[in-house]
């Protein structure tokens, strides 16, 4: 009988592959779900973008395998843009890694620094694909919870109080996902100085910084902060190009050149029409930006709107592309919470405890819907709640 391998243990399925399945039931079932649950942008990249894509394929010398490292112009426009936006200076030669999306970024770190029993950091809530990461890579997951009180931040005083001699690694990701929590630079300031005083490698999340944020801020900008720092971005959310696999690793060449090793050898780079296109994705100005978050912020309206029908409680200043709620007493948790809007309204929230039990009080509605969508939701919820 064959079996699978060990370090499968423990690693169950995405929770969101698993629920679109039993949304893709109810749906044949005549239900009809509206999906708020899943941060999949629906708003196209700019039209320029797409023309790129479309000239460059049509060439007949673009279709072969790729640089390891990227394409040359790909990871300039990288290094334009972490500084014009950031202010953080890149070396587009050994700085830059293009990646196949960050996601891919974060197994790449783990399997290139972690051995057995390595201990990582992980933010409880946070991004279930951290978790899943350290484990695959043979690591051990230490969670630090992240609360309201604390603005969502780590408290550094009670990480002192734990054993972080094994520690190898820790997660950060500011603007905070599920929490939509911004960062400070006195905050990002201290979490390089904590990194540096106990030899920890910070990976720093940063694919939200332009969504509903009008200062987007990098860790890199900390003095000296490619010491201890690498920082994984993405088009995904602030270009409008989740399904072009589009990311980069931004660090030390001594970090890149360690990651490339590992990288090198899982593919062989990026359709080069992508690679291109993603540059001029990252040329566009602040009124591509505004444009995209003039729409978010209708949606954003709508979602409070929502949620206070739900007897919920939030914060205004999140930025991202979602709005974490803490849950009326009328539901037992957040599962509860979501379930009673699935199968009384037909409409799919995310429960916030799949992010970690510091989540369980708390439900997240992504803005990756119109508005016409928002508000059929909100009628069927009225509905729901009359009944």
């Amino acid at each position: 009988m064959i079996q699978t391998s060990k370090r499968l243990e423990g690693i169950g399925e995405y929770y969101f592959s698993q629920k679109l399945r039993e949304i893709d039931e109810l749906n044949k079932q005549g239900k009809n779900i509206i999906n708020l649950g899943i941060g999949s942008p629906d708003l196209p990249p700019h039209p320029d973008v797409i023309k790129v894509l479309q000239e460059e394929s049509s060439k007949p010398n673009t279709h072969a395998y790729q640089s390891y490292k990227g394409s040359p112009v790909l990871r300039k426009a990288m290094s334009d843009w972490y500084n014009k936006w950031y202010g953080v200076e890149l070396n587009p030669d050994t700085e830059v890694l293009p990646l196949i999306g960050s996601k891919e970024g974060i197994m790449h770190i783990c399997m290139t620094y972690l051995n057995d029993g390595d201990k990582v950091l992980i933010p409880n809530p946070g991004y279930p694909t951290y978790t899943s990461a350290v484990k695959l890579a043979g690591g051990t997951c230490v969670e630090y919870e992240l609360h309201d009180d604390n603005d969502w931040k780590p408290d550094f005083a009670e990480l002192e109080k734990m054993d972080l001699n094994s520690v190898k690694l820790m997660f950060v990701n500011y603007p905070h996902m599920p929490t939509g929590k911004l960062p400070e630079q006195k905050f990002f300031e201290e979490l390089v100085a904590f990194a540096k005083k106990h030899s920890i490698l910070i990976v720093h999340d940063n694919p939200y910084s332009f969504i509903l944020n009008d200062s987007p801020m990098s860790l890199l900008s900390v003095n000296d902060a490619k010491e201890v720092v690498l920082e994984l971005n993405s088009l995904s959310k602030s270009q409008n190009m989740a399904g072009w696999r589009i990311g980069m690793l931004c660090a030390a060449k001594e970090r890149i050149d360690e990651v490339l090793r590992f990288k090198s050898n899982m593919d062989s780079g990026m359709f080069l029409p992508v690679q291109l296109a993603a540059a001029k994705a990252l040329s566009l100005g602040k009124d591509w930006y505004d444009s995209v978050n003039a729409v978010y912020k209708r949606r954003r309206e709508k979602a409070f709107e929502l949620l206070d029908l739900l007897g919920c409680k939030y914060s205004k200043d999140q930025a991202g592309m979602f709005v974490w709620a803490k849950i009326n007493s009328r539901y037992k948790d957040c599962y509860d919470c979501a379930d009673f809007v699935l199968y009384n309204s037909n409409v799919f929230i995310t429960p916030g405890g799949i992010f970690g039990n510091a989540g369980n009080n708390y439900v997240r509605v992504s803005l990756c819907a119109t508005e016409e969508k928002f508000e059929e939701s909100i009628n069927r919820i009225k509905n729901s709640l009359k009944n």
